[in-house]
């Protein structure tokens, strides 16, 4: 592991002082989850780490706000709250199940007792030749993506224009963006608000990230907005198909926000996790269920929507179908179907 000069600035602002304008030179630390083994791997090798261990509060806090009458609150969630934090958070398990689900199937207990929200949104992708630091790849400054004729079994299947075919390795990205969460990030010149929808970026260099922020920029916290039309009643879920419970990253993840009038559906979100370079929504899946009671017809006609337009690679069409049943599932736990598939 390379040297590197270590800092631990008590503000935002100071933090952001210390950080360059160019990628690779100074990283952030938070929990420490991702650039530990990027610098073991070679892949991250910065002159300088700063912390954000001593940020302040607003940084580390949950702040709910329930606005007049029974209307879902607000919850804003500071990029440093870790993830077991937000999995055993009270009012994020009643209102926003999706999010709690989401943040408890995250690796095992010490990561999620080390791995933050910001953390999270902003890791890096998890391609082993990416990771392999023999391996000359499109994103370390080479000129191709070996995954697109290699090893591509946990790859994109929604490929099209994009030369590297990375998974986004988010799994609190989909949730919050079903969820419409906005993102406040710090730079030089001031705040400003992200939509997380527009937060991510398919990387095609190694001047690139797999988000949008700039290099001495960093997040402060997110937000789940206020639902006020009084009709609403937002249900949400997250349903993921791994290999095995323990430790392990996702196939696929569907994340779905079901706004409810009458018991039919009015304007759902059904983002997919772990099948794109950016999180992908699956705006055909919205469309199916639109105006529409959920049922396990709707749910298996939605969920076969969501897998329009998959083009997947050599050794990954079996995520498709993982697609249907994702989303099929989340659909139907959202909606408070029994759960046959759990015995």
């Amino acid at each position: 592991m390379k040297n590197f000069t270590y800092y631990r600035p008590t503000s935002a602002e100071q933090a952001i002082g210390l950080l360059d304008t160019k990628w690779g030179t100074s990283e952030l630390l938070a929990g420490g989850t991702d650039l530990l083994d990027l610098q073991k791997e070679y892949i991250a090798q910065p002159d300088k780490v700063v912390s954000l261990r001593d940020l302040g509060k607003e940084f580390r806090g949950i702040a709910v706000s329930s606005p007049p009458g029974n209307f879902p609150p607000s919850i804003t969630i500071g990029a440093g709250v870790t993830l077991a934090e937000i999995a055993a958070h009270k009012q994020i398990r009643g209102t926003y199940p999706a999010l709690s689900t989401a943040a408890g199937d995250i690796g095992g207990p010490q990561i999620r007792n080390m791995g933050t929200l910001g953390g999270n949104l902003c890791q890096r992708n998890r391609c082993w030749y990416f990771r392999d630091e023999h391996t000359h790849c499109l994103l370390k400054g080479g000129d191709k993506c070996f995954a697109i004729d290699g090893e591509n079994r946990y790859h994109a299947i929604f490929t099209q224009g994009h030369k590297c075919v990375i998974v986004n390795p988010s799994t609190l990205a989909p949730v919050l963006i079903a969820l419409h969460g906005t993102a406040k990030v710090l730079g030089p010149k001031g705040e400003r608000t992200l939509e997380l929808a527009k937060f991510f970026h398919a990387p095609q260099s190694a001047g690139e990230r797999e988000h949008g922020l700039e290099p001495n920029e960093l997040v402060l916290s997110v937000t789940i907005p206020v639902v006020t039309e009084q009709f609403w009643d937002m249900r949400n879920a997250s349903y993921e198909v791994r290999h095995k419970q323990s430790y392990d990253w996702p196939l696929v993840q569907a994340a779905v926000a079901l706004p409810m009038k009458d018991g039919n559906v009015k304007g759902a979100r059904v983002i997919l996790g772990h099948v794109a370079p950016t999180p992908h929504v699956a705006e055909a899946a919205a469309k199916a269920l639109e105006g529409k009671e959920v049922t396990e017809e709707t749910a298996t006609a939605a969920g076969e929507a969501a897998a329009e337009g998959a083009k997947p690679l050599s050794q990954n069409a079996y995520k498709v179908k993982l697609v249907a049943v994702a989303v099929k599932r989340a659909l139907l736990t959202a909606a408070g179907h029994k759960k046959y598939w759990e015995v």
